[in-house]
Formats: C-alpha cells, sequence, structure tokens
C-alpha cells in the first residue's frame, strides 16, 4: 500500500466515523461464515464477498471487486472450487493486486496442502505486496455434513476412489480460529500454517465413526476414479474433483502437524467429536 493511499483511507474513515472491514470471500460457505463470525462477535465489520452480497463479488466478473474492496483493509480469501482448478492462479494474483491498489494491506489464503497448482496462487498473492498469511488445510470434516458427502451418508455408503489411503481431516472451527488469528494478529504476518486434526483416518475409519456417532451401519466402498468421474456427471458436479484424490493416494499428506497448537495453543478438535456433535443436530437422520 502507498503512503497516499493509507492516508486517502485514513482521511475517509475518520470522515464517516466508520472502521475498515474486512472482507470474508466465501463469507457463507463452510469457513467463511465461521470467519464472518468470529469476527464479528469481536465486534470486527465484516463484508461477505458473495454472488448474494452487498454489494456482490464473483470470480469470475472482475468489475464485481472494486465495489466489494471499498472500504476494507484486510481479506480473508477463499477460492471456489478449489485452488487447484485451472486458472484459480491467475484470478487470486489479478485480485491480489487489485486489493493491495484498493487499500487492503492484509490478505490470508485458504490453500489446501500438497496441492503444487495452489501454490502457484499462494505466491500471486504474496507478490502483490500486502501482509500475508497462507493457511493450508487437510479435508475439513465438515465436508461430511454441510457438503457434497451428506448424501452418501444418508444413503448408508461412501464410494470413493481412496482405497485405504489416510488423511488428516481438520475441523472448520479449528481453521476458522487460526484465519480470525491470522486477520487479526501481527505475529501470523508472513507465515504458513499447514493445518491438520489429531489422527490419520482412512475412509473406512470415518464411516465407523460415523456409524457410532449415528446408531446405524454407514460402510465405505472403493470405487475407480473413472466411476467416481461419472457420479460427479451424473450431479452435475466438475469433474475434476476427482483428480484431488490423487493427493490421498500417493501418501503425500498422510502426515500429521503441529500447525493448530502453533497457530493457537491447543489441540485440534478430534472427528469422533465433531461426528458426535454432527449426529446431535439430526443431519444424518435417515
Amino acid at each position: 500500500m502507498t503512503q497516499t493511499t493509507q492516508q486517502t483511507q485514513t482521511q475517509t474513515q475518520t470522515q464517516t466515523g466508520t472502521a475498515p472491514a474486512t472482507l470474508v470471500i466465501g463469507g457463507t460457505g463452510k469457513t467463511g461464515r465461521r470467519v464472518a463470525g468470529k469476527l464479528t462477535a469481536l465486534g470486527r465489520p465484516v463484508r461477505i464477498g458473495s454472488r448474494t452480497g452487498e454489494p456482490p463479488f464473483d470470480w469470475n466478473e472482475p468489475a464485481t471487486w472494486g465495489p466489494a474492496l471499498e472500504g476494507v483493509d484486510r481479506a480473508y480469501v477463499t477460492y471456489y472450487p478449489d485452488l487447484a482448478f485451472p486458472g484459480a492462479a491467475e484470478q487470486v494474483g489479478a485480485f491480489a493486486e487489485a486489493a493491495v491498489a484498493a487499500g487492503v494491506r492484509r490478505l490470508v489464503l485458504l490453500s489446501g496442502r500438497g496441492e503444487e497448482a495452489a501454490e502457484l496462487s499462494e505466491q500471486n498473492l504474496k507478490d502483490s505486496g500486502a501482509d500475508w498469511t497462507i493457511v493450508r488445510c487437510a479435508w475439513f470434516n465438515q465436508n461430511f455434513d454441510e457438503s457434497f458427502f451428506v448424501g452418501p451418508v444418508l444413503a448408508g455408503e461412501i464410494a470413493l476412489p481412496t482405497a485405504g489411503a489416510v488423511e488428516p481431516f481438520i475441523d472448520t472451527d479449528d481453521i476458522a480460529d487460526v484465519v480470525v488469528a491470522a486477520l487479526t494478529d501481527d505475529r501470523h504476518i508472513g507465515r504458513t500454517h499447514d493445518l491438520t486434526g489429531p489422527r490419520l483416518l482412512s475412509f473406512a475409519d470415518v464411516a465407523a465413526e460415523l456409524s457410532k456417532a449415528t446408531g446405524r451401519g454407514i460402510s465405505y466402498v472403493p470405487v475407480s476414479t473413472e466411476e467416481y468421474r461419472a457420479v460427479l456427471r451424473e450431479n452435475g458436479l466438475p469433474e475434476e474433483i476427482a483428480d484431488l484424490f490423487e493427493l490421498i493416494l500417493d501418501g503425500r499428506n498422510a502426515h500429521l502437524t503441529n500447525g493448530v497448537e502453533e497457530a493457537l495453543g491447543r489441540a485440534p478438535r478430534d472427528f469422533a467429536d465433531f461426528a458426535r456433535e454432527a449426529a446431535a443436530t439430526g443431519v444424518w437422520n435417515a
């Protein structure tokens, strides 16, 4: 941020009596809505970056970026469907440059573990000149109660191309706490937080935990990548999602980190605790 931009932003805030807002891109999603809620609880102004937001934000419509960035001094950046998808790095880089030009001084990017394509987005965001933090995450616990795995859990059969591979599933509340810390505490500037849950689980292990939590039988069924691509096509979802399972199959993420402890000074939430609390909401009642 240039000195002139900073002075202009400060003068505008003084004249209007309003504090700068935090833009939460994907503010209605799994991590974004939690980040927005936690920031609001801290008394910090929040602007939701979504197509239904006011003003609207759309990754594919750069003309919407400027209005969404007006009066903002920091942003939580999430990209849908995933940073590994073609074109993501270019869009994230262009947005980061636009944000800095608009007076945004801090950017926190949600990224994925072991995704080389996502690292291009990370670098483009760093090159913008903003104060940055990267939050790399394992697969979300909440994929099973808020996303595309809800249907299979309800049906009692999780069919995925993962064989016996393991993943250190992370809870989105832990992610949101780390993101809020990165947005509000200067100690996180220039750091990359690699976040995992406390143990490695195969999808068969996940099915067993869900069975225990719901009190009914839920099984894991291994399928081929091509079979899973067909399921994605039938449901109108991007076939590239199937490629993300390769990150599990090759074992690159089959290890734990102490990222949550380093960032927050506490242990991450276990999948069993998540499953028990989610089941109590009735989301998996057949």
